[in-house]
């Protein structure tokens, strides 16, 4: 009887020492795999930035305000007139295949953005502070989530940028803003052709192109002089396509005399009136 006794004892703590071994076990979690670039190197050097072009907003993610990790956003009524520099970051193979927050596919090897507050989609150019490089983005997804942050590249939108491999780098984002038009809806006329100072619906017409590349190089060095806002209008004259930037509309005839001669100083043609017809 004793040994049985001593035995049952032996194991009863024998148990006891197994319960609370598996009750101080360290458990599992389940984490998502960490982000990174592609497991094979690709050459990006064919790779170019995106031809902006008018599209209406995307029935997914618009929704304002939203909410994120308890935190509420609200996307912006307008792109127009957007420029801000902060820090821009890189998303790749982990999110590689996934849909963005408008409903399209995140492809890593082409150039994308994300954005919190402009609306979707958006053309923004990106320049890199650190080494003067630019490159045209479409913004078609959310994000990034940290207060250091202004935008999140795809990942060969980082190589292009030349700082993938840093991960982040300063960055200065400037919207494009970008119109289309079925037909030429409006009048040409000399600047000085205005009457009184109250004037509506009048722009400065800086340049027309049939390539939209033309149009874009000045749209962007107008944003860089301090321009604004600054619109690229897509029309159709004669079958043909024209790509015309324009900055405005003016309020009165002296600011838009002053922005006329400002743009003669800075070496450009001189600019003509332009008035919804």
């Amino acid at each position: 009887m004793k040994g049985q006794g001593y035995g049952r004892l032996a194991g009863v703590i024998a148990l006891a020492a197994l319960l609370s071994a598996c009750g101080s076990a360290p458990k599992k979690t389940t984490t998502e795999p960490r982000d990174g670039p592609p497991s094979q190197r690709r050459d990006y050097s064919r790779v170019e930035g995106t031809q902006p072009a008018s599209e209406p907003r995307s029935k997914y993610g618009n929704k304002s305000p939203y909410t994120v990790r308890g935190r509420q956003y609200h996307v912006l009524a307008s792109s127009d007139g957007y420029d801000q520099r902060g820090n821009a970051s890189w998303y790749g193979r982990k999110f590689h295949g996934r849909r963005t927050s408008n409903g399209e596919t995140f492809d890593m090897h082409k150039i994308s953005a994300a954005h919190r507050t402009l609306p979707l989609p958006t053309f923004v150019e990106v320049t890199n502070l650190n080494n003067g490089k630019s490159l045209v983005v479409r913004v078609n997804d959310r994000g990034p989530f940290h207060d250091n942050r202004i935008i999140d590249l795809s990942y060969a939108a980082a190589v292009k940028l030349g700082f993938a491999e840093q991960g982040t780098a300063p960055v200065q984002v400037r919207a494009l803003n970008v119109l289309q038009a079925g037909g030429d809806t409006t009048s040409p006329a000399p600047v000085g052709t205005g009457n009184g100072d109250n004037i509506l619906a009048t722009w400065l017409q800086v340049g027309a192109f049939g390539e939209q590349r033309s149009a874009l190089a000045l749209h962007l060095k107008l944003r860089r002089e301090g321009f604004d806002p600054v619109t690229l209008v897509t029309t159709k004259v004669n079958d043909k396509t024209l790509h015309r930037v324009r900055i405005g509309p003016f309020q009165s005839e002296t600011e838009l005399r002053a922005q006329a001669d400002r743009l003669v100083n800075l070496g450009l043609e001189a600019p003509v009136r332009v008035s919804i017809e």
